[in-house]
């Protein structure tokens, strides 16, 4: 099944760009990123920029550009069956067009992969197309998927707050 991600949640003054691999299966039934009820993206951003799984999907994209975070994910377009990146045919994926985002948004200082998948594609599918990407500094997150069960949710909060905190404001963590 061709998959299509979504637009990037950004406004000018994002410093933080996170980015996932594609979206899986509830997200594209829901049109709404990390949609999975246990995946823990949203529980991690309510503890750092109270943009929570209580709120409204609308609000927790309003506190994340509030707080300076970017979303969007490495693949624009690509073939896979069901959500696991594990079963994205490489030879399919369309990446998302970070020239064109990165002239949008220049203050983008730190881009966090949301996984090793996340920044596998990266690597392979977009650095190749643009050489001043690899002066914003990056960084590998623990992922958020549930299929991720190798540490706690609590752990997974302590690495992505220990990346994030320094650029959210005090007042939204």
């Amino acid at each position: 099944m061709r998959s299509v991600g979504f637009d990037a949640i950004a406004t000018a003054h994002a410093r933080v760009l996170i980015l996932g691999t594609l979206p899986g299966v509830k997200s594209l039934e829901q049109a709404e990123y990390y949609a999975h009820p246990r995946n823990s993206f949203w529980w991690i951003m309510g503890e750092l920029a109270g943009a929570g799984p209580d709120l409204t999907y609308q609000h927790r994209l309003q506190h994340l550009k509030h707080s300076g975070i970017a979303l969007w994910d490495v693949c624009h377009a690509a073939k896979r069956a069901g959500s696991s990146d594990a079963n994205i045919l490489i030879e399919t994926v369309q990446p998302n067009n970070f020239n064109a985002f990165l002239s949008c948004h220049p203050r983008i200082e730190m881009i966090c992969f949301n996984g090793q998948e996340a920044e596998k594609l990266f690597r392979r599918m977009v650095l190749p197309l643009r050489a001043g990407i690899h002066a914003i500094p990056q960084r590998t997150l623990p992922s958020t998927s549930p299929a991720y069960a190798g540490i706690t949710r609590e752990e997974k909060l302590s690495r992505w707050r220990e990346v994030l905190a320094p650029f959210i404001h005090p007042s939204l963590r």
